[in-house]
């Protein structure tokens, strides 16, 4: 029944294993093909009086060369500066307005002698002349505009602004009026606002027709380029009438890819292009690695990797962040952080699935590919490990320099009778290689997320002045003494047989942290011959020194110990009290291979040398 019940939890865990891989290959390929950009439209990146970074361009297809926004603006500007807008004619205002007039005179008890001629003749002249309400007068005024179409009836004439008068201009020359002047109060007694009404109406209908009309007539293109025609070349210079060019053939390209079909062609390729990388590499990780996909840690740092670097790419591509190339990306820093905390083998497939993908984002891919390939590699030698900046340093410098050599090496091969070379991506190799020291700093951040240990936390915790080490010397000087010397003696074997030599000298210093709680019943500590073990019965005293290995592995916890130590040290609870059984060697060592297998070695050399002190 039993060996029944395994069998049924072995298939759970292999399909819900299955079912995780196959949730982590979909997740991170949404992720990516959502930030892909969507056409091909949003793969150049140039600017006037720059260099063209990419390969020669022919055009693929017939199409205009449009007016830049600033050309097209001023054209636009310059025949509305002689558009007439239209406003109609109401001959009905100034009948209705005079004899409104002529009624309030003849209330007026006593009139000046021609008084009412006067007025009725000056009222007369402006209507005849046009008026217009006073906040539209005053817009036309601070205009351009000289000039506005009237409509009479049928027939529409072109009048001079200045000969038309606004409802305030008109009060103002009847109270100034040299005639009137000397009647003043009895212009304002009879409030000739009442009788000056505009009789020439904005016509909107008919203004927008008319200027949409004269808009229309502007071509938006000034050439035309035709199928198969050179438009720039690699290294060429981008001037102004290139910039033009290349600008309609990104709206031509973007015209030409709206529909809905093209689109979803599109997205599709690129989901599928992206999947099989990402299923390629999560096969790989299953035959060859699975002990990477058991730890979250591995896998989150992995997939976190190949994801960023295209969704960077994507979104420099998409937006054009201050025109600056993808080559100032570095890439190599993705391969140097799998290097220093897994393997070689998986830094180099984890870097090849993240720049294949980028490339999908790119037009030009093969010189991206080959440049970013040999980045990586060069990062891969370089440093198997950091322990100092200096190495850091020597890493972006021989990437740095290897870009270089292999750029060049690309051009030469494509290149013609007219070589160049553009000289702006040597300065993107540089800050590419200036990004690329960050990965000291960022070292920190990963360890910390992902929950891996380095060297240098590993020297960190190598000092002897600093936490457990210190308190150690103070409480239990003969047992820190016995641990520098483990320290030294693993740290030697380790190097011999080619183990982690500075993860086996941390690890055999705290190998006995767990003496500090009874300092006194170990030799090494013991002073003027007093022996507290004579006190004691046998199963007291060898409980108490058996305890020190499973208080060793609490104080480590307590004092957050990375967790490979805190490891060592729990498989040393199991190994140490049967280290002189043969058979209890061969049972520990499984169970220590199948916790932390990446360390066995290492692990062995402690086992062996802290085993005679148990």
């Amino acid at each position: 029944m039993s060996v029944f019940r395994k069998i049924i939890d072995n298939e759970e865990n292999l399909w819900r294993s299955i079912l995780m891989r196959i949730g982590l290959v979909l997740l991170t390929s949404f992720v990516i093909v959502w930030f892909l950009p969507r056409n091909e439209a949003k793969q150049f990146a140039y600017e006037i009086g720059e260099p063209w970074h990419y390969g020669t361009i022919i055009a693929k297809y017939d199409f205009p060369v449009y007016k830049t926004d600033e050309a097209f603006q001023k054209e636009r500007d310059s025949l509305l500066h002689t558009f007439q807008s239209y406003y109609n004619y109401d001959p009905r205002v100034e009948p209705v307005q005079m004899a409104k007039l002529r009624v309030a005179l003849s209330k007026v008890s006593v009139l000046p002698s021609g008084f009412e001629t006067i007025i009725l003749e000056k009222l007369h002249h402006f209507y005849q002349a046009g008026i217009m309400d006073t906040p539209e007068y005053n817009s036309i005024a601070n205009d351009t505009t000289s000039q506005v179409r009237v409509i009479f009836g049928k027939d529409a004439e072109s009048v001079q602004v200045n000969l038309i008068y606004s409802t305030m201009s008109v009060y103002e020359q009847l109270l100034g009026d040299e005639k009137l002047v000397k009647e003043r109060g009895l212009l304002q007694k009879l409030n000739l606002n009442n009788y000056i009404v505009p009789n020439l109406i904005f016509d909107r209908r008919r203004t927008e027709t008319a200027r949409n009309d004269l808009l229309s007539g502007i071509s938006p293109a000034s050439g035309m380029v035709l199928a198969g025609q050179k438009i720039i070349g690699q290294g060429d210079i981008v001037d102004d009438y290139n910039y033009r060019v290349l600008n309609s053939l990104e709206k031509e390209m973007e015209r030409r890819q709206t529909g809905q079909a093209q689109i979803t062609k599109h997205l599709i390729g690129n989901a599928i292009y992206v999947l099989s990388f990402i299923f390629l590499f999560t096969l790989y990780l299953s035959l060859f690695r699975r002990d990477y996909l058991s730890k979250p840690g591995c896998v989150a740092m992995l997939y976190t990797l190949i994801v960023v670097f295209p969704v960077c790419v994507s979104l420099m591509m998409e937006h054009n962040y201050f025109n600056f190339s993808v080559y100032i990306l570095p890439f190599a820093m993705g391969p140097i952080f799998v290097r220093i905390f897994m393997d070689s083998r998986t830094a180099f497939i984890t870097h090849l699935v993240t720049v294949f993908i980028s490339a999908c984002a790119l037009r030009y891919q093969f010189d991206f590919i080959i440049i970013q390939t040999v980045a990586g590699l060069v990062a891969i030698y370089t440093l198997r490990e950091v322990s100092t900046r200096s190495q850091v340093f020597r890493t972006a410098l021989w990437v740095f320099i290897s870009t270089c050599i292999i750029y060049l090496a690309v051009k030469l091969m494509e290149s013609g009778e007219d070589f160049r070379v553009g000289s702006n991506m040597y300065y993107h190799f540089l800050i590419s290689g200036v990004l690329l020291l960050l990965a000291y700093p960022l070292m920190f951040v990963v360890e910390k997320t992902f929950g891996f240990v380095s060297v240098l936390t590993l020297i960190e915790l190598s000092d002897t002045n600093k936490g457990l080490l210190r308190k150690l010397s103070e409480i239990a000087p003969g047992t820190f003494q016995h641990s520098i010397t483990v320290g030294n003696l693993a740290s030697e074997i380790a190097n011999r047989i080619g183990a982690k030599s500075t993860l086996v000298r941390t690890g055999a210093l705290y190998h006995d942290i767990g003496k500090m709680k009874n300092p006194a019943f170990f030799t090494e500590n013991q002073q003027g011959g007093v022996n507290p073990h004579d006190n004691l019965t046998e199963k007291e005293s060898a409980r108490i020194i058996i305890a020190h290995v499973t208080d060793g592995v609490k104080l480590a916890e307590e004092n957050n110990l990375p967790v490979v130590i805190c490891l060592l040290l729990k498989s040393l609870v199991k190994v140490r009290p049967g280290l002189l059984n043969c058979l209890s060697i061969f049972s520990q060592l499984y169970y220590f291979a199948c916790h932390l297998r990446p360390c066995l070695t290492d692990w062995l050399v402690i086992a062996v040398l802290t085993g005679e002190d148990g």
